[in-house]
């Protein structure tokens, strides 16, 4: 029986992936800041753990409790829309600490051991943002296009080791609590100068012609954590999907 690693499972793609993986009979490490009991099944399958990915001790702390995992699902992850004028340096610091550093952070507590057993999959959970420029978003598109450089690498350099690292890219999900998560952080970040640019881009964000939903991510991690081909980038929900086309021709 398989074993993954998920951080960020309170809500949203990490809560979906967590019980898709459950679902299909494998033993699933669940990692929160603060492990609430409910959110998932009561199951023999699943473990709760406390982790921050900025924290190094909680890091090494959840990895040796976690023990031997096959696939790592780097998840976790804060959101910020704004303008780049009105974005304050801490809440550049803030965002690049969970969805960039955090990330790093992991891969490189379990690569040594994936390394050694010469096995192992690292997916990567970035955004839609990496696939086209958006506005509002450079802070947010800054840091989890790093990741999307740091895998590509990574991916490379692992397989010489028969350890695989894939991309996971969601569009747009309006079930995320993205927004409720980053409304504090995100307070005074349209200045009265941007106001009269910003509104039709929120406008149409209130009215998508396509979205993506958590179980979308869910089935895209699973499929890349599976994947035998050796494919770099799982886009996930019909947004990602149209906007990967236009990038990458349907590769």
């Amino acid at each position: 029986m398989q074993t993954v690693l998920i951080t960020g499972c309170s809500s949203g793609y990490g809560l979906a992936t967590a019980r898709h993986f459950h679902d299909r009979g494998w033993q699933v490490v669940a990692t929160m800041r603060t492990p609430r009991q409910g959110v998932l099944p009561e199951s023999d399958r699943i473990r709760l753990l406390a982790l921050d990915v900025t924290q190094p001790d909680s890091i090494s702390a959840a990895v040796d409790a976690a023990g031997p995992i096959d696939v790592l699902v780097n998840n976790a992850g804060i959101g910020v829309v704004g303008a780049f004028e009105a974005m304050p340096m801490a809440t550049t610091r803030e965002v690049f600490e969970t969805n960039t550093f955090g990330v790093i952070a992991m891969t490189q507590a379990v690569v040594p051991t994936f390394r050694q057993r010469g096995a192992g999959t690292i997916v990567n959970v970035t955004s839609s943002v990496t696939l086209a420029d958006m506005p509002l978003a450079a802070v947010y598109a800054a840091s989890k296009a790093a990741i999307e450089a740091f895998t590509g690498s990574l991916a490379i350099e692992l397989a010489h080791f028969g350890v695989r690292a894939a991309l996971v890219e969601p569009g747009y999900c309006p079930a995320t609590q993205f927004a409720a998560n980053g409304g504090s952080r995100m307070a005074g970040l349209i200045p009265d100068e941007y106001r009269a640019f910003a509104a039709p881009i929120f406008e149409a964000f209130s009215r998508p012609a396509a979205t993506t939903s958590v179980e979308d991510v869910a089935a895209a991690v699973w499929d890349a954590a599976n994947d035998t081909r050796g494919r770099l980038r799982f886009p996930a929900g019909a947004d990602a999907v149209a906007l990967f086309d236009a990038k990458f021709g349907g590769r």
